[in-house]
């Protein structure tokens, strides 16, 4: 079968998207990369992921930019003096599966020109991760509409959180995207957490509904 990418994204920032990317690549033992980091280097995402996962065959590959202001990628690559772009960003050679881990949503800047959805590509299974707050309704519309109107293949949705039916339900019903599960507002994640919602979503991951 042929290795799929997976691209994770979120309606905004904190809203559980670095937990869903590590329950993903446990989930299909899939190699992990964040293209780009900004700020927590020593603390970043990949280290947080790879405190997470515990199959022995994901591999995790490094950041093409690891920058030092925790901002906008185009705010702190301006002040880190570096040009950031889309096509300096290469992704890793792997014959596994691949979950990239996008930051913020998917219009934020990379620079004056482009956004994270300038790394998505049309064969990318994208996930779009969802947490419930004033305005989230909005923002998980809009960022499945930019996808949509990018021709780009909106996989499914995760919830983050506690739950909120009628929220949920109107979002699935207006989007016409699957609903891959729910991260419920644990006590604390890790490794065994992480395995657990990851056997529950493993047979979900295998779907091929495209949504492009």
């Amino acid at each position: 079968m042929e290795n799929q990418t997976y691209f994770i994204t979120g309606i905004s920032t904190e809203v559980g998207k670095t937990i869903a990317s590590a329950i993903i690549t446990e989930a299909l033992q899939a190699d992990y990369w964040k293209p780009v980091q900004a700020g927590e280097l020593n603390n970043s995402d990949t280290h947080k992921v790879q405190k997470f996962v515990s199959n022995k065959k994901t591999t995790f590959h490094s950041s093409a930019f690891n920058l030092e202001t925790p901002m906008s990628p185009h705010a702190a690559a301006e002040i880190d003096g570096v040009q950031l772009s889309a096509k300096k960003i290469k992704r890793p050679a792997t014959k596994n599966n691949l979950v990239i881990e996008g930051a913020g949503g998917i219009l934020v800047p990379l620079n004056g020109t482009e956004t994270i959805a300038d790394l998505i590509q049309k064969e990318d299974k994208v996930i779009v991760v969802s947490r419930h707050y004033l305005g989230s309704i909005n923002h998980t519309l809009l960022t499945v509409e930019a996808l949509k109107a990018r021709n780009l293949n909106v996989f499914g949705i995760i919830f983050s959180g506690a739950s909120t039916p009628s929220t949920e339900r109107v979002i699935e019903e207006m989007t016409n995207v699957p609903i891959l599960g729910r991260i419920e507002e644990e006590p604390y994640f890790d490794a065994n957490v992480v395995k657990e919602y990851a056997t529950i979503l493993q047979p979900r991951l295998a779907g091929t509904r495209n949504q492009g």
